[in-house]
């Protein structure tokens, strides 16, 4: 597997609607058993070693982890007192996969009732229903997976140049995307919600207070490729036209949003670097143009063993 990984989103999007799906069903349990943090944080996977894992659920019988292996294309849980299941990754319908994940966590006496109703999803199917998105594809389920890696690598070291209040790098089902989020420390205007079948009130408390947010998603919604994004709420005066980089980046007017395609950063001679650039670039378009304390939030980018300097 490259580095950086080629990944055509017409080669997989079948895959990648199904995925999405069952990550869905998988992060909803976390949902179901964890008090609400700000912001939803409580619900996002994380990237790990081997996928895509829910990290510690404390449940009522006991505590457990789901994860995504996406080595060995299983679906496994471990629970505290060392007992394990597990499910295989291959083809199959949404309702399948629904049906057998519930008889996994029946199986190793965990109790919970998750919502059997997608998110941020047009024309959303029940998941016990929907028969129509039954694809995977292990190559690209790897390629993905590899994607996420390099692209959590970047997010992680752009997150340490800032002492503000800042999201970890995690995965939200929802939207099927990779982010990190600044935040200035102030409060915003009340959203005025709307997106698909996702309630207004979660919404609103996702964007309460003023953002910069970037991420990588891997296609569909209106751009049918490999994506990074980044994004203001609410967005400053000027913020669309301003100067950013590399020069492949963009902003869609459709989206709201500043873009850099990910075949831009893969191709490049130096990703990491010009991943970072973007992620730089638009985050100082959004602060300065909202006139975020600066000097108060930012700090030099860490280093591995050498501890920020202050005085």
């Amino acid at each position: 597997m490259e580095r950086w990984p080629e990944l055509p989103y017409a080669a997989w999007k079948d895959t990648a609607a199904t995925l999405q799906l069952w990550t869905q069903i998988v992060g909803k349990t976390r949902l179901a058993l964890t008090p609400w943090l700000n912001h939803s944080w409580h619900v996002t996977l994380y990237v790990s070693a081997r996928g895509l894992t829910t990290s510690l659920i404390s449940g009522r019988t006991c505590d457990f982890e789901i994860a995504f292996d996406f080595v060995d294309h299983a679906l496994l849980l471990r629970t505290s007192d060392g007992r394990t299941g597990s499910m295989a990754l291959k083809p199959m319908t949404v309702a399948d996969f629904f049906a057998a994940y519930r008889v996994l966590l029946g199986g190793l006496g965990i109790e919970t009732q998750i919502s059997g109703a997608p998110n941020e999803v047009p024309d959303a199917i029940p998941f016990a229903d929907d028969v129509s998105h039954a694809s995977y594809d292990p190559e690209y389920v790897g390629r993905f997976w590899h994607a996420l890696l390099r692209s959590h690598e970047v997010f992680s070291h752009f997150r340490t140049g800032f002492v503000g209040k800042a999201s970890p790098v995690h995965f939200f089902w929802g939207s099927f995307d990779l982010a990190v989020t600044r935040f200035s420390g102030r409060r915003a205007p009340l959203h005025s919600g709307g997106f698909p079948h996702l309630p207004d009130a979660v919404v609103r408390e996702a964007y309460s207070h003023e953002v910069s947010s970037a991420g990588f998603w891997p296609g569909g919604g209106g751009i049918e490729y490999p994506a990074y994004y980044s994004y203001a709420y609410p967005a400053p005066d000027g913020f669309a036209g301003a100067q950013i980089a590399p020069q492949q980046a963009f902003f869609s007017k459709e989206l709201g949003e500043f873009v850099l395609p990910y075949d831009a950063v893969r191709t490049a001679p130096d990703p990491e670097r010009t991943l970072l650039t973007f992620l730089e670039s638009t985050y100082a378009a959004a602060a300065s143009l909202g006139k975020w304390d600066r000097a108060q939030l930012e700090c030099a980018l860490g280093s591995p063993r050498h501890p920020r300097l202050v005085g």
